[in-house]
């Protein structure tokens, strides 16, 4: 992935062809550096396995080989010049988006199983448990909403194309968008929650090494307890965010465009991100190393 990622650069720079309002060679530049994210942190996460570690190897395996195929795929559909997504308008493409399908639930399946295991495992550091564990149910999430996608709009069904599911919401594929991500600016954009939500396995425990660090300076981040209350509020508070974008997506209204539903629920978390982080950090302190002191024993009589 990251060999076709460099490729992919190259082809933005030596190909200016453009498909569905974007260079031809965006999408698998896209995808390829997601899947070098998405895997390698799940291959971090395998390292905490402690049963079924070969169970939890093949599923691995499955993820990384059912990514080549999905690439594969993307990739010979650039060359072509043809949509890999949504393309049924011949037998061949149709059956190439088909191939695509599988290998997404593959891999979802695959994710799954490394999920369970991971929580049928013994973390010994209770807020690192529990920030791979909501990481990896939160990405599950996300590219769940990825299935969404391949509904057929009711634009296609009143004119029928060989197109068969849409990103964008409420207005066509390949209009205005946002720069660098795409994103549709006129409409509601299903990539969004996507991203975000895939994207989970990574900001969880980068978050939860955050803390870490800042328990240099703040003793009473040093307090696993203390550590483990936070993971689990922003653990809520990003399935929250997780479920508002996916539907303002649905709604189909544009993520730069909300309405006032929009921001009354986005304030209504925010104002439980801060009721919640205020209630974790008033936890009782553990001693400058983050322990729990002793109890002192009571006098013998």
């Amino acid at each position: 992935m990251a060999v076709l990622a460099v490729v992919s650069v190259v082809g933005l720079i030596v190909d200016d062809r453009v498909l569905v309002g974007a260079p031809i060679w965006a999408k698998p530049l896209k995808f390829a550096v997601s899947f070098v994210a998405y895997c390698l942190t799940l291959a971090w996460m395998l390292q905490f396995l402690t049963r079924r570690r070969k169970l939890g190897w093949w599923a691995g395996t499955v993820v990384a080989a059912t990514g080549v195929i999905e690439m594969v795929i993307i990739t010979g559909q650039v060359m072509r010049g043809k949509r890999s997504h949504f393309n049924h308008q011949t037998p061949f493409d149709a059956a190439l988006f088909n191939v695509m399908g599988l290998t997404v639930a593959v891999l979802w399946l695959g994710t799954l199983v490394v999920a369970v295991l991971l929580f049928r495992s013994t973390i010994a550091d209770r807020a690192g448990a529990r920030a791979i564990r909501i990481g990896a149910v939160l990405g599950l999430a996300g590219a769940g909403v990825g299935f969404l996608m391949t509904r057929q709009t009711p634009e296609q069904a009143a004119h029928p194309s060989g197109i068969v599911g849409a990103h964008s919401v409420g207005v066509p594929d390949g209009g205005p968008s946002m720069p660098l991500t795409g994103w549709s600016t006129t409409g509601g954009d299903l990539r969004i929650p996507h991203f975000v939500g895939m994207h989970a396995l990574q900001l969880i425990p980068l978050a939860l090494m955050g803390l870490v660090a800042l328990g240099v300076r703040i003793p009473r981040l040093r307090d696993e307890r203390i550590r483990a209350r936070l993971v689990a509020v922003m653990g809520a508070v990003y399935a929250a965010v997780l479920a508002l974008l996916t539907w303002q997506a649905l709604r189909g209204q544009p993520l730069i465009h909300p309405d006032g539903a929009m921001l009354a629920a986005a304030g209504l978390i925010a104002a439980g991100a801060t009721l919640g982080t205020t209630a974790a950090l008033r936890l009782p302190v553990g001693r400058s190393d983050g322990r729990t002191p002793e109890r002192p024993k009571q006098p013998v009589a």
